[in-house]
């Protein structure tokens, strides 16, 4: 309320108008919601996960040696899993729990205390923020995709909602690696791969509703051919994971056992054997099952774009396309996790987890934003708030009704679900195996260049965002195409020919500009070199600084070319200036004495 005040007071002071003032108590009020509810139920959620997953926990005095042995051994640039962020950047937990086990300290073991003082470290940080305002939207989200005039098939609206249990299984798997471990759960390979197989299992889920509901003409009238088992076999794996969170550490998991036994992993000997092989595996490296899950759920999840913006011919209602832009931020955010692992989870490449992070809260934001449009094209109003029952004579209900019954257009399908598992398999465990060891024969995962690393995550969504657009120019909308010299149906615009027109002025211009223009970015990007490595670039000796120069070569390009526009214009605008002080100079003078 003081802090209300004072801004109230602070506008009035200073003659800020009505409407400035009410958007900025809308922002407030919307932005303190989303941490408020956000907070209410993860902190539910940890308050009762807490306990019972610490019962199993060791006590402090077999947990200590174990850690201060272990301390000596590892890398030091070990750094927060984005998702145990998640799990550990509840204000609202902290301050209620950390509360209770001042009052309350002889009935709280000591791995709580622990937890909890571990947990508070990360409260703050902008990752925790972003995932916390993350999950309001989401909750939106999943309200307007289930909108019954949708015709959302049942399987994929429950895939979309089993990412709650992916979210909510962060929280057990977090308080295990940090009490039990002292450990981020991005280097607990066990614990790491079995949280990442409930997001792998929510897009197969999503996959198999919206394939379905496009390619079976019996959907509607028989329900769906594969019965209630998917969601009992989803729910299953949820239990065992969490079972495994429970029981792990008493089953002698430690903090380096790789998932599922590391089943496909070749032997140190056989790797250092490789003929490519030039380094030596950090000790938190990924297995080869956990590489395995993060491809295939990547590789989902792009399938579940391509069927949703596909979903758009089936309903008859091109807003589904929409959802499909709305999820292009979460593919980034996906990619930020992948980029981070690539590279070792050092510290130094931190904003990597609060790149995932926004991109998930950008992306939940998107989607929920999508799927209104989408309620509202089937009919969607404020009156479906109203938690009363509904009239049945209601015209609006009645036409909601009747849209949320018609049939689908059926598309027929060109492989099985047998023969695209087959595909996606042996597409995971290529890139899982490539990716795994053909790193060790490059500096770049070793370098810790942020330059390379921002690179990979804004490149690889670029890519999948421009195909899309020319996707939608293809089938009706507008593409993507980068800025030319040349306007509709070749017509010019604006190119070298006008800036010869000037004569040896307009060349003179032009050379000017372009030196301008290059006096300007050489330093900059230099310095962003500087910045980002803590030293000037060394291209004859140093492999990674190499490669980012590449990198900036190639950005600088690519922007040049999008500037071309601007810096022939500039040219255009100097040559009268340079034909009269430059060229002319002396006829000038001349015709002035």
């Amino acid at each position: 309320m003081t802090e209300l005040h004072a801004s109230k007071q602070w506008l009035s002071q200073t003659g800020a108008s009505r409407s400035s003032s009410r958007y900025n108590t809308f922002f407030n009020f919307y932005i303190g919601t989303m941490k408020l509810v956000s907070s209410a139920i993860l902190a539910a959620t940890a308050a009762i996960l807490t306990p019972p997953t610490l019962a199993f926990a060791p006590h402090p005095s077999i947990q200590l040696p174990h850690l201060t042995n272990r301390q000596s051994t590892t890398r030091h640039h070990m750094s927060l899993e984005s998702l145990s962020d998640f799990s550990t950047t509840i204000p609202t937990t902290l301050s209620a729990l950390s509360t209770l086990s001042t009052t309350t300290s002889t009935e709280i073991p000591p791995a709580l205390s622990s937890t909890l003082l571990s947990f508070s470290d990360q409260g703050q940080n902008l990752a925790g923020t972003f995932f916390q305002l993350s999950l309001l939207p989401y909750l939106i989200f999943l309200y307007f995709l289930g909108f019954r005039g949708n015709r959302t098939p049942d399987l994929g609206k429950f895939g979309f909602a089993y990412l709650l249990l992916f979210v909510l299984g962060t929280i057990p798997s977090g308080i295990v690696t940090k009490s039990v471990y002292g450990e981020t759960l991005a280097n607990v390979d066990w614990l790491h791969g079995g949280a990442e197989m409930l997001l792998t299992v929510t897009n197969v889920l999503i996959v198999l509703g919206f394939r379905e509901a496009m390619s079976n003409p019996s959907y509607q009238s028989s329900g769906s051919k594969f019965g209630p088992t998917p969601k009992f076999v989803a729910i299953a794996l949820a239990a065992s994971f969490a079972a495994a969170c429970a029981f792990g550490t008493k089953l002698g998991l430690e903090v380096h056992t790789p998932f599922l036994g590391g089943v496909g992993n070749l032997g140190d000997e056989m790797v250092l054997d490789l003929p490519f092989v030039m380094h030596t595996e950090p000790i938190n490296a990924l297995s080869i099952p956990t590489w395995a899950i993060h491809f295939s759920s990547v590789f989902e999840f792009l399938f579940a774009m391509d069927l949703i913006w596909k979903f758009a011919e089936t309903t008859s209602n091109p807003k589904w396309k929409g959802l499909t832009w709305g999820m292009l931020p979460l593919h980034a955010s996906g990619i930020a996790a992948c980029t981070y692992h690539f590279f070792y989870n050092p510290s130094s490449l931190q904003f990597l987890v609060e790149l995932q992070a926004f991109f998930t809260l950008l992306g939940n934001i998107t989607c929920a934003i999508a799927a209104y449009r989408i309620a509202i094209s089937n009919g969607w109003t404020l009156r479906e708030l109203n938690p009363f029952p509904k009239s049945e004579v209601s015209p609006e209900g009645i036409a909601i009704d009747e849209a949320a019954v018609l049939p689908y257009t059926v598309v027929a399908t060109k492989e099985t679900e047998v023969e695209l598992a087959v595909k996606l398999v042996a597409l995971t465990l290529v890139a899982s195996y490539a990716l795994k060891y053909v790193e060790l024969a490059l500096d770049l995962p070793l370098s810790q260049n942020g330059i390379a690393a921002g690179a990979m995550v804004f490149s690889i969504p670029a890519i999948t965002g421009f195909l899309y657009y020319n996707r939608g120019k293809e089938e009706g909308g507008e593409g993507f195409s980068l800025p030319s010299f040349g306007g509709k149906d070749g017509e010019s615009v604006l190119s070298m020919a006008d800036v010869k027109k000037f004569g040896v002025a307009g060349t003179v211009a032009y050379v000017l500009t372009e030196l301008a223009f290059w006096a300007i970015a050489f330093p900059v990007a230099s310095t962003a070199l500087y910045q980002t490595t803590g030293h000037w670039p060394d291209v004859i000796n140093d492999n990674a600084d190499r490669t980012a120069v590449v990198g900036f070569i190639f950005a600088g390009a690519n922007i040049a070319r999008l500037l071309v526009p601007l810096r022939l214009g500039a040219a255009l605008a100097l040559a009268p200036w340079v034909d009269a002080n430059i060229i002319n100079r002396e006829g000038a003078a001349d015709k002035q004495t």
